[in-house]
């Protein structure tokens, strides 16, 4: 009867110790990172938030050019955007690649974004924008309440050299070519 017992416990528990011992070593470090990223930008603390973004994106982007443009969007007094209930998708396996670690990882949040104050046209157009990029499953738009309820799904790069301090890179296919300046082929074929 133990026998049965201790092997009815060790049936039970093999694929939760499998489970644990699949998991991702450096999701936390990653998850961990990409949350001061996201608050950063959701404080509107946009030059702080600059501090997780990979250095070499600068070269394509300059640094005080995307302040500027996150500026414009965060604190835009036509548009006020809120961020919430930020949510982790898939992690991957980092990879060495050179002197440094990469991994994809997706994460998800939602997106209220209050453009009462504009006029019917503009209000369209990014009603328009918002469908483009996040599909037309994840815009609601209340045209009573001009405002925009998105859940937005994101894909970021992660890379670091010593796999506990992580930068970004958003992913996003329609910047593929710029990004061919910065990151591997072996990540931009994953994109």
């Amino acid at each position: 009867m133990k026998i049965r017992s201790f092997l009815f416990l060790f049936v039970l528990l093999s694929p939760l110790s499998f489970t644990k011992a699949q998991q991702n070593p450096d999701d936390a470090a990653i998850k961990k990172s990409l949350t001061g990223f996201v608050n950063n930008i959701r404080e509107k603390k946009i030059e702080q938030g600059m501090n997780f973004i990979y250095p070499k994106f600068f070269t394509i982007v300059p640094k005080e050019q995307m302040i500027q443009i996150l500026m414009m969007t965060y604190n835009n007094p036509f548009m006020k955007i809120d961020m919430s209930n930020l949510k982790f998708g898939t992690i991957g396996k980092s990879e060495k690649i050179g002197n440094e670690y990469f991994a994809i990882a997706s994460y998800f949040f939602a997106l209220k974004c209050n453009v009462s104050s504009m006029n019917d046209e503009m209000k369209n157009r990014i009603n328009t924008a918002f469908v483009r990029k996040y599909g037309k499953n994840r815009v609601k738009y209340l045209a009573g309440e001009g405002t925009c309820f998105i859940d937005a799904g994101m894909r970021a790069c992660a890379i670091s050299q010593d796999r506990k301090t992580w930068k970004f890179v958003i992913l996003e296919k329609e910047y593929k070519s710029q990004l061919v300046k910065v990151l591997p082929k072996k990540i931009l074929d994953k994109i």
